[in-house]
């Protein structure tokens, strides 16, 4: 499957999703929906979306739950629930709001948003998976501002310890987080080396290149967990919104608008589509 022209299609659902829903992390969601496309369209996650509890599917964590939309757009894509779903989030009655939400969206296998806990929930489901001695393995991505948190590093002193060579972790290492450089809050650098020296096989790749990501994906090491530095572009695919912190959370105005539709390749009636389906 072509995994680029996958992650094309991704990023129209998810402005779809942000201009209906009136908001969202529109420069999260892009930054990592190069990973989400070779993860679950480039024969990386195995998955069943007629049988979203499959007890031998792998499972994916997404910890930067702020980036959801990129995630939900995935899910429909793989057909865990109709497309039309996208276009109620954040309405009345629907399960999809700004973060996600297990047990009530198929496919979501965690809920997060409150950053640093994705990680451990993640080494839980591997270990648990070990112990059993069940083929599954277990993704989980992380955004490089969350690694500042203290529950993210108490997860990578223990998972090479429990020898989860089941557990790949991503972090999306865009070098924003909020409104400012990753560099002018807390200091990450050098990010990779901080985990190798915990145990962890680490790889650092280019977080744009499909083909650099499924390697990296697909990268086992026996006894120890993998953890992959990708290296990304906050607000990937859009010229204006590329690398600048304001993207965070904000929605284009009148005069960016037409930038954003023509270089993602949207119409008008796209986005009349939307609302019509919602």
């Amino acid at each position: 499957m072509d995994t680029e022209a996958k992650a094309r299609e991704l990023r129209k659902k998810e402005f779809k999703i942000a201009h209906y829903a009136g908001g969202g992390h529109l420069g999260a969601a892009f930054s990592v929906t190069d990973i989400l496309s070779v993860l679950y369209f480039g024969e990386v996650l195995k998955y069943d979306a007629q049988r979203p509890n499959w007890e031998e599917r792998d499972r994916f964590i997404m910890s930067k739950g702020h980036a959801c939309y990129a995630l939900y757009a995935a899910l429909a894509e793989a057909g865990y629930f109709p497309e039309k779903e996208l276009w109620r989030v954040g309405k009345p009655g629907s399960a999809f709001g700004g973060h996600p939400k297990m047990y009530d969206i198929p496919g979501v296998e965690a809920s997060t948003g409150a950053l640093g806990h994705g990680l451990s929930f993640g080494i839980g489901i591997a270990y648990a998976n070990k112990i059993d001695g069940k083929p599954s393995h277990t993704y989980v991505v992380l955004g490089d501002g969350e690694c500042q948190e203290g529950s993210i590093w108490e997860g990578a002193l223990s998972a090479p310890a429990l020898k989860l060579d089941n557990l790949t972790v991503i972090i999306d290492h865009n070098k924003l987080q909020a409104m400012d450089q990753l560099d002018n809050i807390v200091p990450m650098h050098p990010l990779g080396e901080k985990w190798k020296a915990f145990g962890w096989n680490v790889l650092e790749i280019d977080g744009h290149d499909h083909t650099e990501i499924r390697n990296a994906l697909l990268t086992r090491k026996k006894d120890m967990p993998t953890l992959v530095v990708a290296h990304t572009v906050k607000g990937k695919g859009v010229s204006f919104m590329e690398g600048v912190p304001i993207w965070h959370y904000r929605m284009p105005n009148e005069k960016e608008l037409p930038i954003l539709m023509r270089e993602l390749e949207l119409t008008e009636e796209d986005l009349k589509q939307s609302e019509a389906g919602a």
